[in-house]
C-alpha cells in the first residue's frame, strides 16, 4: 500500500489575487477588466468568454437565492500560476456551475507558461478543486476539463483551501493527484456529464484524484462522464479513489487511459510502491475504500480495475482489452483485480487477463470474447452486449 510521504507540504498554491480565468483560445481575446457577471432573468449568473468564472462562483457563494453559474462555449485557461484554475470549498457550497454548449476548462496558458519546465504549458495543478466542507449539492455539470500536464506546484503561494483543520493537512497526493478534479477532505460533489480528457501528472489519479481522508460522510458521484487518455506514472490513471475514500460511478466511459509507466522511478523518488507485480487500472480503488460502479465501459486502457476496497460492487459493466501497453513495464494486462470483498454482477469481461485474482463469479457474470463492435460513441453494436456498459445520454 502506497504511503503518504511524511513530510507535509505546508504551502499551498494559486498566487495571492488570483482573480480567475482568461479564455485560452487567441481568437476569444483577452478578459475584458469592466467585464462583469450578471445575474440574468433565469436567475443563474451568466459568464462569456472574456468574463471570470472564479469571480462569478464567489457571487453566487454571497447570494442566499442564486447558486447557479453557467458559463458560455468557448476555453477558459487560468490567467496566473497555482493549485487550480477553479475552486470550491466550505464557502461555496450548493454552488452549481453549469456549462451551456461546449465549454473547455484547461489547465494551459502559454502565454504564462514557461517553455523550459516539464509542465510546459500548463500552470496549474488542477483544473477544478473541491475542497473541505462540499456536499453533493455542489455540481459540476457538462465541461470538457483537460491540459493538466503534471505540474505539481508547492511553495510561495496562497491557499486555495483556507482554515483546514490540523488533522487535514496537504500532503503529497494533495498537490501531485488529480490533473483534472482534486476532490480533497469532507468533500462529497456531483460531477455530471464531464469530458476528462488528455491530463496527466506527477503519481496518481491522472483523471481525478479523490482524497476524502476518511471525512466523506457520502460519496462523490460521476455520472455520465467520459475519462479519455489521461495519465500517470503511477495508480488510477482516469480515477484514483484513495485511502478512506468512496464514489459512485454511473454510466461513465474509461477509455486510453494509461498509468504504470513510472512505477519504477515513483518508488525510488517517493519511497511509494503499491500492486508493484501487476500494476494498477484505468480505476484504482485503494484499502479501507468503497467504490459503485454501474454501467460502465472500460476498453483500451491500461488494465481496467484494481480494487483492495471493501464493499465495492460492479454492476453491468462492460470490460473490454484494456491491452494497451506502452512497453515501460513487462507483464500481462487485466480487466479486473479485485479481492473477495467486492461484488461484480452482470458484467461482461474479456481481455487478456480476465480475472487476476480468480475472485469474479462466473455464474454471475459472462465471460465472452465476442467483440462488442463499439461504435463512435463506444456504444457496442452487438446484441449480445446490450445491456452493458455505457451510453452516451443522447442516445
Amino acid at each position: 500500500m502506497i504511503k503518504q510521504t511524511s513530510v507535509l507540504f505546508l504551502g499551498l498554491v494559486i498566487l495571492a489575487g488570483m482573480q480567475g480565468c482568461q479564455p485560452s483560445d487567441p481568437n476569444l481575446g483577452e478578459p475584458s477588466p469592466g467585464a462583469k457577471v450578471q445575474l440574468e432573468e433565469d436567475g443563474a449568473f451568466h459568464v462569456y468568454p472574456g468574463m471570470d468564472i472564479q469571480a462569478a462562483i464567489e457571487q453566487a457563494a454571497d447570494d442566499p437565492d442564486h447558486k447557479t453559474v453557467k458559463v458560455h462555449p468557448g476555453v477558459y485557461a487560468p490567467k496566473r500560476p497555482g493549485q487550480a484554475m477553479v475552486w470550491f470549498h466550505r464557502r461555496h457550497d450548493g454552488v452549481k456551475l453549469v456549462a451551456v454548449g461546449k465549454v473547455v476548462l484547461t489547465a494551459e496558458n502559454k502565454k504564462v507558461a514557461i517553455v523550459t519546465s516539464r509542465s510546459y504549458p500548463a500552470i496549474v495543478n488542477h483544473v477544478v478543486y473541491f475542497g473541505n466542507g462540499i456536499s453533493p449539492t455542489t455540481t459540476l455539470d457538462g465541461f470538457v476539463i483537460t491540459g493538466a500536464n503534471a505540474h505539481s506546484q508547492k511553495e510561495g503561494v496562497e491557499v486555495v483551501d483556507p482554515q483546514l483543520p490540523d488533522t487535514l493537512q496537504p500532503g503529497l497526493f494533495f498537490f501531485s493527484d488529480g490533473g483534472g478534479v482534486k476532490v480533497f477532505g469532507e468533500s462529497s460533489p456531483t460531477l455530471l456529464n464531464l469530458e476528462i480528457i488528455d491530463n496527466e501528472v506527477q503519481v496518481c489519479g491522472g483523471g481525478v484524484s479523490i482524497e476524502q481522508r476518511g471525512l466523506g460522510k457520502t460519496p462523490v458521484t460521476m455520472r455520465n462522464c467520459v475519462l479519455k487518455g489521461n495519465r500517470c506514472p503511477a495508480t488510477g490513471s482516469a480515477i484514483d479513489v484513495l485511502e478512506g475514500s468512496a464514489a459512485v460511478i454511473e454510466n461513465c466511459l474509461f477509455v486510453g487511459n494509461v498509468g504504470n509507466y513510472g512505477m519504477d522511478e515513483i518508488a525510488k523518488k517517493f519511497s511509494l510502491t503499491y500492486n508493484y507485480e501487476h500494476g494498477c487500472g484505468a480505476l484504482t480503488v485503494f484499502p479501507l475504500s468503497t467504490a459503485v460502479v454501474r454501467k460502465c465501459t472500460f476498453t483500451g486502457n491500461w488494465s481496467g480495475v484494481d480494487d483492495r476496497g471493501k464493499g465495492s460492487r460492479y454492476e453491468d459493466c462492460l470490460f473490454w482489452m484494456n491491452d494497451r501497453k506502452e512497453g515501460s513495464r513487462d507483464w500481462k494486462t487485466y480487466e479486473l483485480d479485485v479481492l473477495e470483498t467486492s461484488t461484480v454482477t452482470n458484467c461482461i469481461i474479456h481481455g487478456e487477463v480476465d480475472d487476476r485474482q480468480n475472485t469474479v463469479d462466473a455464474a454471475q457474470n459472462h465471460f465472452l470474447d465476442s467483440d462488442p463492435e463499439f461504435d463512435g460513441d463506444f456504444v457496442p453494436r452487438s446484441l449480445l452486449h446490450a445491456d452493458v456498459g455505457f451510453r452516451p445520454i443522447s442516445k
